[in-house]
């Protein structure tokens, strides 16, 4: 049988719409056309198009990407924390799932927000919260994180450093990105089967393209390789079983 894939994180950097500066670095473009072509062999039939610190709060790339790519892909968005009711009812009808707080680069609402704005989203409109953080930050952070109703982490935590209270996430429920393998301080294999260990259906893998400042663009052996770096019997949920389960929960 096939693969499907559910890639849970990707971004579309599409110059047509606003693009902010962040420490002095601006994107080349990576359009819906661009995905598309790179992903077409691969088995994609899904993803989360993730807004990253280049795109602050603008919506209007979000609102355009979901509806050339269609149903099954969704949206992780960045908000103000006084963003109205009715703005996120609205951001929900297009297909956005979550907010995401880039708390390495910015762009987002500001991680003291995250309690209240986290708390909000969900109860309005069921989604959850993203983070986009270095394992070493959870000392501090990872009481506040337990807290919240529902989380998931990008690119494996980044780090060995901290990567304990990373599990301890997991434990109470959060989900884990597989992405970014080419911008991680730790074996991926070796913190995949960690995660695994405590909780099969938290992880999901993405491509994280265009890989913008990656130190190591994603390659499709990322992909192909997964099978040999986890047990086969969990390949599917994390290509794509784990993911749907969170991000397509009403379609």
């Amino acid at each position: 049988m096939p693969r499907r894939v559910f890639d849970a994180h990707l971004h579309i950097i599409d110059p047509r719409f606003p693009l902010q500066e962040n420490d002095g670095y601006l994107p080349p473009p990576f359009t819906v056309d661009d995905y598309r072509n790179r992903v077409g062999a691969l088995g994609v039939a899904g993803g989360a198009v993730v807004s990253g610190s280049f795109q602050g709060f603008d919506q209007s790339y979000l609102v355009a990407a979901l509806a050339a790519l269609g149903p099954t892909y969704v949206g992780v968005t960045q908000i103000p924390a006084d963003t109205t009711d009715a703005e996120i009812e609205r951001l929900d009808r297009i297909g956005v799932r979550a907010v995401r707080f880039n708390v390495r680069r910015g762009g987002s609402a500001d991680i003291g927000d995250a309690d209240r704005l986290a708390r909000r989203v969900h109860e309005i409109a069921g989604w959850h919260a993203e983070f986009y953080i270095d394992s070493s930050g959870l000392a501090t952070l990872g009481a506040t994180l337990e807290r919240l109703p529902a989380i998931s982490i990008d690119h494996l935590g980044l780090s060995a450093d901290g990567f304990p209270e990373l599990l301890a996430l997991v434990e109470s429920g959060a989900y884990v990105k597989a992405t970014g393998f080419g911008r991680i301080d730790l074996d991926p294999a070796d913190a995949m089967n960690r995660i695994l260990d405590v909780n099969p259906q938290a992880l999901m893998f993405g491509t994280d393209l265009p890989s913008t400042r990656a130190p190591r663009p994603f390659t499709d052996t990322d992909l192909s390789s997964l099978g040999e770096f986890i047990d086969p019997i969990h390949v599917p949920n994390v290509l794509w079983h784990n993911a749907a389960e969170l991000y397509l929960r009403d379609r």
